[in-house]
């Protein structure tokens, strides 16, 4: 018993270690230049059996089964901070990528595929299968804080987020071609759509029902509102599941669904699913670190073939798709050439190359030890190299959205009142004016204003500046008319960023 204690101790002690060590780690990931989430796979590989020795796991159910517990949470916290007027402009060229795209990728590499690793033409199919759509951690980990110009943003963040759907289908599609005799293919592409529709469709009445319940239902502690989305994006993901329609799809939707939403306790919300969408990257990619031997993946005959398969991949069957998925939408050569080059690959690819495993296909373990260091090699490249290259095909645009959040105030909060807090940028309308001229509603008040890290007292003459932070005493049903006062912008700065997209 006491032996038991210890080492559940020990455990523990572990677990601490690697969630401080992980985070810290990110800091640094900047200043290398190198996406945090190959720094999350490198401490997984340190601490394991290959590496260490500290942790010895090979499970692959358990590994399948946190990768999607945590897509879950990363799709659920992506599709919340995306905003629905800037992707609905690029649907078309989104879902195009996210599935004319996927099906252009995986072919091109499993041709190369097949010649390259000397598998059957299934098992080529079921690899390019595999790592044919990009990664919505990956993405969404990246892009964050890059301003890289909206349209692009929007489209890479669409992308990823709608295109797992695609890259499923085609892998179990070929699983079952590889492991269940006559099967029926027709029925498979009637499968497909209806995984698609349902699943958009099961997204959009749970991210109804979600944003309705979030502001109607009166819960004891604004604490619990960010647990209760939580629920809804783990419902969406098993009542689409249930049906046989693609969950993560449904999650995207619902995320985005709830995000666009007015939400009564919209900062909390965000907020912890911010933390908590880290703390799923960092379980994921450690875990997926754990399951990878090093011994294995990073032998010479593997790291040859993985890195042929990478640059066939990075090189030739991205951009290929990319243009093709692209002709008929307005975007140019260099946009195009940024969208080849962002495609990046992440814990999707490496999750879906563990089905093989699970179902018992021949040469499982080569295709996961190819898939892993190509998406290693891709993350690399690539990841480390996106805001290069959007700054040398001058594709980053100035900062034009402002950060407003709503500040629930406990003691308050059964009072309907909120403090929204706003950024102030160059382009406000409001830029210059007197609190005395501002047109706020009857039921808001500026309380504070900060201003070069100083708090100013404001008064009826006080003027607002560039770069003041506004803190804004507001009722709730006044939100979205504060809202609009204070994100209006000037004419002519809308059209200078018109003229420069």
């Amino acid at each position: 018993m006491i032996q038991e204690i210890l080492e559940s101790n020990q455990f523990i002690m572990l677990v601490a270690l690697l969630l401080i060590i992980s985070i810290v780690v990110t800091k640094f990931s900047s200043r290398l230049g190198v996406p945090s989430l190959v720094l999350f796979i490198a401490v997984g590989m340190i601490v394991g059996s290959d590496g260490l020795g500290f942790l010895y796991f090979d499970n692959p159910e358990i590994a399948q089964l946190v990768g999607v517990f945590a897509l879950i949470v990363i799709l659920f916290e992506g599709g919340m901070q995306t905003k629905w007027n800037d992707i609905r402009s690029v649907i078309g060229p989104s879902v195009t990528l996210a599935t004319v795209g996927v099906v252009l990728t995986a072919g091109i590499v499993a041709i190369a595929a097949k010649y390259i690793l000397h598998i059957t033409w299934l098992e080529a199919f079921l690899l390019g299968s595999i790592i044919g759509s990009t990664d919505a951690a990956a993405v969404f980990a990246v892009l964050k804080g890059k301003n890289i110009r909206g349209k692009l943003e929007a489209t890479l963040e669409a992308e990823s987020g709608t295109n797992d759907p695609m890259a499923v289908f085609l892998t179990i599609a070929f699983i079952q071609l590889l492991t269940v005799p006559d099967v029926n293919i027709w029925g498979m592409v009637g499968s497909f759509f209806w995984q698609m529709g349902a699943g958009l469709v099961v997204g959009a009445v749970i991210g109804y029902l979600a944003s309705y319940s979030l502001n109607r239902i009166n819960l004891d502690s604004s604490g619990l509102y960010p647990l209760f989305a939580l629920g809804f994006a783990f419902l969406a993901y098993s009542a689409s599941s249930l049906i046989q329609a693609s969950g993560l799809l449904a999650v995207y939707v619902a995320a985005v669904f709830i995000g666009n939403a007015e939400l009564a306790y919209r900062y909390s919300i965000l907020r912890f699913h911010e933390g908590f969408g880290w703390m799923a990257q960092i379980l994921m990619f450690i875990i997926l670190g754990l399951f990878v031997f090093p011994s294995e993946v990073f032998t010479l005959p593997v790291m040859i073939d993985g890195l042929i398969v990478a640059l066939v991949l990075i090189l030739i069957a991205r951009p290929v798709a990319t243009f093709i998925s692209l002709a008929g939408f307005k975007f140019n050569t260099k946009e195009k050439l940024f969208l080849s080059w962002a495609g990046l690959r992440g814990a999707v690819p490496i999750v879906l190359a563990i089905f093989p495993m699970l179902a018992g296909v021949e040469n499982s373990q080569i295709i996961f030890n190819v898939v892993f260091f190509t998406v290693l090699m891709s993350t690399l490249a690539q990841g480390s190299s996106i805001t290069w290259l959007a700054e040398r095909f001058k594709l980053v645009s100035e900062k034009m959205t402002n950060p407003i959040h709503s500040l629930e105030l406990i003691s308050i909060g059964k009072a309907n009142v909120e403090m929204m807090e706003f950024e102030v940028m160059a382009h406000n309308q409001i830029v210059g004016q007197t609190l005395e001229n501002m047109e706020l509603p009857d039921r808001a008040l500026i309380n504070a204003i900060i201003r070069d890290g100083d708090v100013i007292t404001p008064y009826g003459q006080t003027e607002i500046k560039t770069g003041d932070t506004l803190y804004i005493l507001v009722a709730r049903n006044s939100k979205k008319e504060v809202r609009k006062l204070l994100e209006a912008v000037r004419t002519q700065e809308v059209t200078n960023e018109k003229n420069r997209a």
